[in-house]
């Protein structure tokens, strides 16, 4: 299928706030072995690239410096040695270390997943990252099982709304902190049994109220002082995993705590991952995850889309933290 020469992609002029995201006309990029070249319908948002932007994370060596780590779109080219299954014109979702804030966009065929039947080829763009990341640090281990009790904070960011969803689905119960009274009542109408407001309630009495014994799995975005908190809520045998430090990275821990409790405290990135660990986890979603959103018990939250000339509003939405849901880029109509 032709594409043209270059492309029009959102360029950071500077390390900075939102207004030095502007709108360049670069190269498009070209599929190497075992890559697909996408045209790109629609890219998500994700707090990293806001992170990147102000030029404190910089992309993998090797990776586009174009923000954005997942799209949605149609495959324009194959790369040599891809998998079979991926022909030209076919709808897929993509995760990608960079590129996304683009009209064509490079994946590896093996972090790439059909859009479901069930969700426009816009919205597929919500799923990789959330995803992946709930998957990878919840199911893939597992650390979380059965009727086990999970503590999601954030619950209306993309992760939160996908990790309420997916636990439910698989057994768990599930409660959540968020920002105001509407993000809480978001979060029960997925299936949280509570949802604390972090900005009036206090959601650690609340969550040992609930819960009595204390929570089985915590999944943390926020670090910093909630860390002693964590300590106090989990219960015998507890797992905490870290996915981003918004309070900040370094804590304390009392040893004795971890000792008494029996408990697992971990955590991750997706980024930096090796293609061949994120194609395990793309073949584990694709069997366990992708039937639940073909059935519609599980679905993307997307709260507004952007086009692409306005990516610096998009930013502003997230820094503001007013979205329920994804954010995303409309790069091309459907």
């Amino acid at each position: 299928m032709p594409y043209p020469e270059c492309m029009r992609a959102i360029h950071i002029t500077q390390p900075g706030g939102p207004e030095v995201l502007t709108v360049a006309e670069l190269s498009t990029p070209k599929p190497g072995s075992g890559e697909i070249l996408i045209k790109v319908v629609a890219a998500g948002i994700n707090r990293a690239d806001l992170i990147q932007r102000e030029g404190h994370y910089p992309p993998p060596a090797g990776a586009s410096p174009i923000l954005g780590m997942e799209v949605s779109g149609h495959i324009v080219e194959v790369g040599a040695n891809v998998d079979a299954r991926w022909k030209v014109g076919d709808a897929v979702c993509a995760l990608i270390p960079g590129g996304g804030y683009a009209e064509y966009c490079v994946a590896s065929d093996g972090c790439c997943l059909p859009v479901p039947k069930t969700v426009s080829v816009a919205d597929a763009a919500a799923l990789p990252e959330a995803v992946f990341t709930v998957w990878a640090n919840l199911f893939a281990r597992p650390w979380l099982n059965q009727g086990d009790r999970l503590l999601v904070h954030g619950g209306t960011s993309g992760i939160g709304t996908t990790a309420i969803q997916m636990a439910k689905n698989f057994g768990a119960r599930v409660i959540t902190t968020a920002g105001s009274a509407e993000k809480c009542r978001f979060c029960l109408s997925l299936g949280a049994e509570r949802a604390f407001n972090y900005r009036e309630e206090d959601w650690l009495a609340g969550a040992l109220a609930w819960s009595g014994s204390g929570v089985d799995v915590i999944l943390d975005m926020v670090g910093g002082d909630y860390f002693p908190k964590h300590m106090k809520l989990l219960a015998m045998d507890g797992r905490l995993t870290h996915i981003a430090t918004t309070h900040g990275k370094e804590v304390t821990a009392d040893l004795r705590t971890l000792m008494l409790k029996r408990l697992v405290i971990t955590g991750s990135t997706l980024r930096s991952r090796s293609v061949a660990e994120k194609t395990a986890l793309r073949d584990q979603i694709e069997e366990h995850v992708w039937p639940l959103i073909e059935a519609s018990k599980l679905r993307p939250i997307v709260d507004k889309i952007f086009s692409l000339d306005a990516a610096a509003e998009a930013h502003k939405r997230m820094h503001a933290s007013e979205h329920i849901g994804k954010l995303l880029l409309q790069i091309d109509a459907e």
